[in-house]
């Protein structure tokens, strides 16, 4: 059994009160300001890892459909199964989902962690991806994967469909106004 010491961001106080297939809510008792004591909680949630995957001037983007969610436009992403290899996670969802891999790899950020519901997310930079064989897609998951240019990526912070972390979106926002971060972030995919 998991305990509050394999969650960050949970109080090491807390009790784990509901776990479910994605999602555990955690409850702890906390002293307020006056002296009484109230009943606090968090959900926590596995990591995830997000890819910006380039292959040559282009960037790998998702057209996925899932049962609950249709139509959507995303970077190789998934869910976290080892959260002591975050790297091998991102190249196994790459390799999974579109069938590229790299020898390119760095960590471009990290979010979430803190707040209410306790989720990190990881995004990679991954250049110089090779096709080296078919997606092995989950029963749950249809992608087709697509080859977009560097400036269709920064437009999509205004596209409905992108699914993808708010801070990612507003990363690319910010870009959108600031050139010289522009082509900071083009250097970072694009090296050469």
């Amino acid at each position: 059994m998991e305990n509050v010491q394999s969650r960050k961001g949970i109080p090491s106080a807390a009790k784990r009160v509901f776990k479910g297939v994605i999602f555990e809510v955690w409850q702890w008792e906390q002293e307020m300001f006056n002296g009484t004591t109230q009943t606090f909680e968090r959900i926590w949630r596995p990591s995830t890892v997000n890819v910006i995957a380039t292959v040559g001037d282009k960037i790998v983007i998702e057209e996925q459909d899932q049962p609950d969610r249709l139509n959507n436009i995303n970077l190789p992403s998934g869910r976290v199964e080892n959260e002591n290899d975050i790297l091998g996670e991102a190249k196994r969802e790459l390799l999974e989902e579109t069938g590229y891999r790299s020898d390119d790899w760095s960590l471009f950020s990290k979010y979430g962690g803190t707040g209410r519901v306790i989720q990190e997310m990881h995004c990679f930079i991954a250049r110089n991806c090779t096709k080296t064989e078919e997606p092995q897609l989950d029963p749950g998951e249809k992608i087709q994967t697509k080859l977009i240019t560097f400036d269709e990526l920064i437009a999509l912070a205004d596209e409905p469909r992108f699914w993808i972390a708010q801070e990612f979106i507003n990363h690319l926002v910010h870009l959108q106004y600031n050139p010289r971060k522009k082509e900071e972030f083009r250097k970072l995919l694009f090296p050469n």
